[in-house]
């Protein structure tokens, strides 16, 4: 009987061993590594800084292209890690970047290999979206050592491959450049289209003026990319970014970290971040905190203190309305002017509430509306 037991221990020590060695192949630099990573059991899940290095690289290229992208970086679990929509990008394409990732997390593969497949026999596409695939090129896998980590997904510009430019290139050199030579990229097939010989009309659609704001263009999407939405009161992918750095710089100095959405005033996300150490509900909470506020043009602890007082209405909040009745989300208004909304997630070492404001306000000063509460006693 002890020599089973010391066997079964030795078994298991051997497996521990095993296991980390195995996660030692990935270097701790890019992955969530140390109590970080012991406290929920991966060590192997892309970390923040990297996912943020890949996005600002594949932005810089797209901007010494002249273009505009959305960025999605999910981990190995499908959870947001980072994104970023760059000024002038719709639904579409923000949607689209995070199918992309998506597509090439459950495929592991590119999502040029869907699209492949669907340009050699146009009726699979029906088998691939059923599956919840989207067959389209720009999404890929994040390996390190053979290891999968993550997976990205770039969407928003138009494909130029024999000029040296796509979603998928954009993607594939920020990971070459972040995380050294990436596996080549699969072949581009040609597309074959098939004419209406009776084609309809198409209509164009464009503003005769661009729209109108009295904000600062660093705190909103101006110029040609506000044109583009048709909207001059829509919080800028640069702004949103500073404020989450704000928030996660505040949340560090605490020994803390975050979950963080922020979206546009249609509901769109501009800017997410997931701190190492944050798990789905984290993320999740972050998310319906900023949808939320978005939704009733307050901060949530403004709800959440009322359904304390008087926890009668807690049904319709949560079933009839969709809210999540939790401090840590704020619309975002500069100059009485709503341009989107933020949410806050983790905990923060220190209150998700309180590093929202700390992000609005470094950013926006005292310009952003934040909640004011009673004086004690």
């Amino acid at each position: 009987m002890k020599k089973r037991i010391l066997g079964m221990g030795l078994a298991s020590a051997m497996a521990v061993v095993a296991a980390g060695a195995s996660a030692q192949n990935v270097p701790a630099e890019f992955v969530v590594s140390g109590e970080t990573a012991a406290e929920i059991h991966d060590y192997t899940t892309i970390n923040l800084a990297t996912a943020e290095r890949i996005a600002q690289v594949c932005e810089r290229l797209a901007t010494e292209e002249g273009v505009q992208v959305s960025i999605y970086i999910i981990d190995n679990d499908g959870n947001h890690v980072y994104t970023h929509r760059m000024d002038g990008q719709g639904w579409i394409q923000i949607s689209t970047a995070e199918m992309k990732a998506r597509t090439a997390l459950m495929g592991r593969d590119a999502s040029k290999e869907r699209m492949n497949r669907v340009l050699r026999k146009p009726l699979a596409e029906f088998q691939q979206i059923q599956l919840g695939f989207f067959p389209n090129s720009g999404g890929l896998p994040i390996i390190v050592n053979n290891q999968l980590i993550g997976a990205i997904g770039v969407g928003g510009s138009a494909p130029r491959v024999a000029e040296g430019w796509s979603d998928e290139i954009c993607a594939h050199k920020a990971l070459t450049e972040v995380l050294g030579p990436q596996p080549p990229l699969l072949e581009d097939l040609p597309r074959e289209r098939t004419e209406n010989p009776n084609p309809v009309p198409v209509p164009r659609f464009a503003a005769t003026m661009p729209p109108t704001t009295n904000l600062p263009a660093e705190f909103v999407v101006s110029g040609q990319a506000a044109g583009r939405i048709y909207d001059g009161y829509q919080i800028s992918g640069d702004a949103a970014r500073r404020v989450a750095m704000a928030c996660r710089q505040w949340a560090a100095e605490r020994d803390g970290t975050m979950s963080l959405y922020i979206l546009d005033v249609a509901g769109n996300l501009v800017h997410e971040e997931r701190g190492d150490g944050q798990i789905y509900n984290n993320i999740r909470t972050a998310l319906l905190k900023a949808q939320t506020a978005l939704k009733t043009k307050q901060p949530t602890s403004i709800r959440a203190a009322g359904l304390r007082n008087d926890p009668g209405g807690m049904p319709r909040n949560m079933f009839w309305y969709n809210f999540y009745a939790v401090s840590g989300g704020l619309p975002i208004v500069v100059d009485g002017q709503l341009i989107g909304a933020i949410g806050v997630g983790g905990g923060a070492g220190g209150g998700d509430e309180n590093c929202a404001i700390a992000g609005l306000k470094a950013v926006f000063g005292d310009r952003v509306a934040v909640p004011v509460y009673p004086a004690a006693g």
